[in-house]
């Protein structure tokens, strides 16, 4: 059974069609890659998920997302849940300016956590799942901008997971890393993957191919194919991916 339906997905900002009628089910406790050509609509394919960008003005929404059996699109889902439930990783790590401590504590704060003992608990839990707490477990109360990139991204994503969220949602969270903090996420990924769905919006088709158990690719707005990673890359159904995949375009 499917994580996550999306059902004749249609998103506009103003008068650009951005997403057209996309129908997909992701698959649970995976990691689903998102590639495309830039300006194909991959980011907000995923951020269609949480619902952030009715954020931008002028955008509109038809069409159906299901998490479990809840349409997320019905007027009674509850947006601030939704948003705990499906955790964001931007493309830039934005720490808040507060201490290490303080941002994983965040959500939790907000959301009625008020015992010392379990934001403790929390925070630590967090930040190990995150592969950050050798790291950082004895300096807690020092700034979170002190932190190098790849580590403020390791941070967000406990940030993230601090909140008890089913969805990770990644937009190319590697993008403004080196190698070497890039190998550390990727892995990150594939073990967040055991408890978590995952799903990562790639503009790096070596990354989709070594971290992703299922692959997306997206042109023009429009899904073109969908599948186990392995299969996309080594035996594309679509032409268009093919040409993609091989650099014709992209």
């Amino acid at each position: 059974m499917s994580k996550v339906d999306v059902c004749g997905l249609n998103v506009w900002f103003k008068d650009n069609h951005v997403l057209k009628d996309i129908k997909i089910g992701i698959e649970p406790n995976a990691v689903t890659a998102v590639m495309g050509p830039s300006g194909c609509g991959k980011t907000t394919f995923i951020r269609a998920i949480n619902r952030l960008n009715e954020l931008i003005e002028g955008s509109r929404t038809t069409g159906e997302v299901y998490i479990g059996d809840e349409n997320i699109y019905s007027k009674e889902t509850d947006i601030f849940d939704l948003r705990r439930r499906v955790g964001m990783v931007f493309q830039k790590p934005n720490p808040f300016p507060k201490s290490i401590f303080d941002n994983v504590a965040f959500g939790p704060k907000i959301h009625g956590t008020d015992d010392e003992k379990e934001l403790q608990r929390t925070v630590e839990t967090s930040l190990k799942e995150a592969a950050l707490w050798e790291e950082v477990h004895g300096r807690l109360e020092d700034s979170a901008l002190d932190l190098s990139g790849g580590q403020q991204q390791r941070l967000c994503i406990a940030r993230a997971l601090a909140v008890n969220p089913e969805i990770i949602l990644l937009d190319e969270p590697c993008s403004a890393l080196d190698p070497a903090a890039t190998a550390k996420i990727e892995a990150l990924m594939r073990r967040l993957a055991e408890k978590y769905t995952v799903i990562i919006v790639t503009h790096n088709m070596q990354q989709a191919a070594r971290v992703s158990d299922y692959t997306i690719f997206l042109y023009l707005g429009e899904l073109v194919e969908y599948g186990i990673t392995k299969s996309v890359f080594e035996n594309p159904k679509s032409e268009l991916t093919e040409k993609y995949i091989t650099g014709e375009f992209g």
